[in-house]
């Protein structure tokens, strides 16, 4: 069983069963406010989880806890760095394992799933980066391990060029403006089961912080 964290848009928080049965999902689409409503999300989503699916006997069927996974982006620097604090957080209070999960391959997947018996032409999951820019992924279906097969990106365009960009890589545009972690857990699911690393533990930031470390003091003459 997961526990699947992303903050790359929204905040989401989802428990999923490792065949894919969802046993709590709640989310905010509050692009900001990350961390005054992570904890929240996280007890609401444990306390439904533990209330169901009723097991055999009649009595919720415990949560038992595996992995934890964790959405690593694109996503800004604030908010990105929330999630995975609390993904993180949360596993070695567990002693559990973290899987990192490129946020875009969640929504891929979403996609990809939708009408599982449709074929799906190559497509890019796209998301408003700020600064007149979107983040960009491009995907053609789904591999042996039912993952998503991302042939191009995460990467960054201007809003102008997004368009022109995505007809290079021949793929039709979907528009994202909010990560399942259900599919985020499913997605981390599916790679522990074929024993695959879907991303580093490096977060994806759409550029680096703002804030950066201040210079040397400045020397000052007699």
């Amino acid at each position: 069983m997961i526990l699947g964290i992303d903050t790359s848009l929204g905040t989401a928080v989802a428990v999923v069963e490792s065949d894919g049965v969802v046993r709590a999902e709640l989310s905010s689409t509050n692009p900001l406010g990350h961390a005054e409503v992570i904890g929240e999300l996280l007890q609401q989503a444990l306390a439904t989880a533990a209330r169901g699916p009723v097991g055999a006997e009649g009595a919720p069927a415990p949560i038992e806890l595996t992995h934890v996974a964790a959405g690593m982006g694109p996503g800004p620097f604030t908010g990105l760095r929330v999630g995975i604090a609390a993904a993180r957080a949360f596993a070695l209070g567990r002693g559990i394992p973290v899987i990192a999960v490129p946020s875009h391959d969640a929504a891929a997947l979403s996609v990809l799933l939708a009408d599982p018996f449709a074929e799906v032409p190559r497509f890019a999951v796209v998301t408003d980066a700020r600064r007149r820019e979107y983040a960009y992924s491009v995907y053609d279906g789904l591999d042996d391990d039912g993952l998503p097969v991302r042939v191009s990106g995460p990467a960054l365009a201007h809003r102008d060029e997004i368009d022109t960009v995505l007809a290079g890589h021949g793929a039709e545009r979907r528009d994202t403006t909010v990560i399942s972690a259900a599919m985020l857990a499913l997605a981390a699911a599916r790679a522990v089961a074929a024993g695959r690393e879907l991303a580093t533990g490096e977060p994806l930031y759409l550029r680096a912080p703002d804030v950066t470390p201040p210079s040397a003091p400045k020397r000052v003459s007699a």
